[in-house]
């Protein structure tokens, strides 16, 4: 599980590896004198910053074409291991959250819900199918091992029904009709962080034609896009905080403000990535905003030590 999960992992840390290669190579650069030459043969900063932003550039596309498909490859295997395992050691479950269908066909009005879901949201593990009559009354309850949605009905496997005043019957298999469709399944229950790059665009459309909200795919999708430029950000960060001459032992003081700086930028915009998804700010702006403010105040401090 943690080696499928390493290149989410190594996608979330690109930021802080984009700030701290910046200022280490920059100090570097600065212990050597050759900031202090290139500088005297009159070579501007945004001069010899250029290769920096275009490398910051250019890692952010990589990251967002090549490393994060692969993230979310390995996400969707991390958690069919995840549910392999938990199925195993029941004691060792923890509480997690719960996606909840509601569907009503005929007479039938049932409520599903599971603690885990794989083959992107038609197979339910540990599903609960609660059936209401017309008066709004539970009327019974099946808890299935897992629940996979076939064509027009549900299968469930190691079944137990609950009806009230009853003794619960166990039953190896059971089958429920439906009229929910796989394809509004998958988009309803398929988290954004399974969903590569590439698929993200056709996932939003084919959930807006199901009336599904799609502010978490949006968000995730903006969030790829304005990689590239968070990167770009971080590096502007570093500038700020390594250009300044020192030939043994630069501010520590400035060192930890920029690391600070760039802590707290990765810090807000995955706070506001939290708002986009859940509809409070709209995605574009929870995205795009944050970064768009820290390339300014990158550029306006750098703007101010060197060119005054």
């Amino acid at each position: 599980m943690t080696a499928v999960r390493l290149p989410l992992i190594l996608q979330q840390t690109i930021p802080f590896v984009a700030l701290f290669v910046g200022i280490t190579v920059l100090i570097g650069l600065n212990r050597k004198y050759e900031l202090v030459v290139t500088r005297a043969a009159g070579v501007s900063v945004w001069q010899f910053m250029f290769p920096f932003i275009i490398g910051s550039l250019a890692l952010g596309v990589l990251t967002m074409t090549a490393l994060n498909p692969l993230a979310a490859w390995g996400q969707r295997q991390a958690l069919l291991v995840e549910s392999d395992w938990r199925g195993e050691n029941a004691v060792l479950r923890k509480a997690p959250q719960i996606p909840w269908l509601r569907q009503i066909s005929g007479r039938d009005d049932v409520i599903i819900g599971a603690q885990m879901v794989q083959e992107n949201g038609t197979k339910l593990v540990d599903a609960v199918l609660i059936h209401f009559d017309s008066g709004g009354q539970v009327i019974l309850r099946q808890d299935a091992s897992t629940a996979k949605l076939e064509d027009g009905y549900w299968q469930l496997n190691n079944v137990v029904e609950r009806k009230p005043g009853e003794i619960p019957v166990r039953k190896a298999s059971a089958q429920l009709r439906t009229n929910l469709k796989q394809d509004f399944v998958q988009e309803r229950l398929t988290a954004p962080e399974t969903i590569g790059f590439f698929d993200l665009s056709n996932r939003i459309a084919a959930a807006k034609s199901f009336g599904i909200s799609t502010k978490a795919l949006e968000t995730q999708f903006n969030s790829l896009l304005s990689q590239p430029l968070l990167l770009v950000a971080m590096t502007l960060i570093a500038a700020t905080v390594s250009l300044k001459f020192s030939r043994f032992n630069q501010s520590r003081s400035v060192i930890l403000g920029g690391i600070l700086s760039g802590f707290m930028l990765y810090v807000i915009t995955v706070l506001v990535k939290a708002f986009g998804s859940s509809g409070v700010v709209p995605p574009f702006v929870a995205t795009w905003i944050p970064v768009v403010v820290a390339l300014a105040l990158g550029a306006t401090i750098l703007l101010h030590q060197e060119d005054g």
